[in-house]
């Protein structure tokens, strides 16, 4: 309770997303005038890189516990209703969020609403589509439709964001992808609807989780305030089109359904581990990217696999483990090579002001040179973790 309190303080939220090359080049370049001592802001640097790790870890944890107490609810008790859960999940959010304003943990800051509104209903939308997608297809090509998230989001962020992805960032994606689908992808039963619907769940996923981050930037807002104001739209989105949807799927009436003190109980239990997962979720894609949090979601699926195997006592094959394997070594890979390139940036910065910071001691050459230009561009430009957004591991 204590660490979400820490992750939801407007302070936290404003350190990290008010980083610049400023920042970083005084921090990564000497000055014998600053105030700072060294020791103060190596202090900052890894309380920075602390609050990214317990996101992610507070990420992962909640995730495979939702994953184990809907398997429980859905296959023990019967209960297969995900997307009217769903909306349950996000209407439970927001009220926690709502009574966390209320304690004044966050600050609420109002932004465009149109924009709240269309990422909210677009949010809801592909977990709408998600689960029609598992519904009209078989688990394996369902499995197919998730690997290709990460593609499609680094084709939108190349083309549309001009972001570019190092050989070594690619290389260690399709290693990872590799082993995912060796350890997950068992058969692949193709049909046009279910085809169709796989499509619009990808496209719209990327899209959501790539304005997760944007918006997050573009307005100065904090994860916990992007997802109190946009919690209303995604609910109402998956409360109106979730018990038709769980009807088309399932063929039971969710308001038929006998609740015992029991299945009452586990949805509890599920809303409550919801509002950890819709928070990390926004928290990790906004402090990190769309593409690095798709990566966190395999490492879940493979710990989810393995805690199957191991507490539920799920089969388990050495496809299974090589596919694990295959997995781990492209996301180690994937940490190495952002840790690598991230640690390029700010010095790359760092150079940058340097050089134009001489050139100003000659006007003339400073305009020949483009030097103003360039001081403009550094400091308009993105911060170094968030414009290459990936993971320092």
């Amino acid at each position: 309770m204590c660490f979400f309190w820490c992750l939801t303080r407007p302070k936290f939220h404003a350190f990290i997303s008010h980083i610049s090359p400023s920042f970083l080049s005084h921090y990564f370049s000497f000055d014998p005038d600053r105030g700072e001592s060294d020791s103060v802001k190596m202090g900052e640097s890894q309380r920075f890189q602390l609050g990214t790790v317990g996101a992610l870890s507070l990420s992962v944890v909640s995730s495979v516990s939702i994953v184990i107490c809907n398997k429980a609810l859905i296959s023990s008790l019967g209960f297969s209703f995900a997307t009217t859960l769903t909306s349950w999940h996000l209407l439970v959010t927001f009220c926690s969020l709502h009574v966390a304003l209320w304690m004044k943990l966050f600050e609420h800051k109002p932004f465009d609403a149109r924009a709240v509104m269309g990422f909210g209903i677009l949010n809801g939308t592909s977990i709408g589509l998600l689960n029609l997608s598992l519904g009209f297809n078989s688990v394996g090509f369902y499995q197919m439709t998730k690997l290709a998230i990460i593609p499609c989001t680094v084709l939108l962020e190349t083309v549309f964001f001009r972001k570019r992805f190092s050989r070594s960032i690619q290389l260690s994606l399709s290693i990872l992808l590799l082993g995912v689908g060796i350890a997950t992808v068992t058969d692949l039963q193709l049909n046009a609807l279910g085809s169709v619907l796989s499509l619009l769940a990808v496209i719209t996923t990327c899209i959501a989780q790539i304005m997760t981050n944007n918006i997050q930037k573009k307005f100065k807002v904090s994860s916990t305030q992007l997802l109190y104001q946009s919690c209303p739209y995604q609910a109402m989105t998956l409360f109106i089109a979730g018990p038709f949807l769980d009807w088309l799927l399932t063929k039971q009436n969710v308001f038929a359904f006998k609740y015992t003190s029991e299945v009452l109980v586990f949805i509890v239990l599920s809303c409550l581990i919801s509002v950890s997962v819709n928070f990390s979720t926004f928290l990790v894609i906004g402090k990190t990217s769309p593409v690095t949090y798709q990566v966190l979601g395999h490492l879940k699926t493979c710990l989810v696999l393995a805690f199957g195997y191991v507490l539920l006592h799920d089969p388990f094959s050495w496809r299974n483990i090589l596919g694990i394997l295959i997995a781990l070594i492209g996301m180690v890979l994937y940490s190495y090579y952002c840790s690598r390139e991230g640690q390029q940036k700010p010095s790359e910065v760092s150079a940058q002001m340097a050089q134009a910071k001489e050139s100003e001691t000659d006007p003339l050459i400073g305009v020949e040179n483009g030097a103003g230009i360039l001081t403009d561009a550094v400091v308009a430009k993105a911060p170094a973790w968030n414009s290459n957004k990936d993971l320092q591991a």
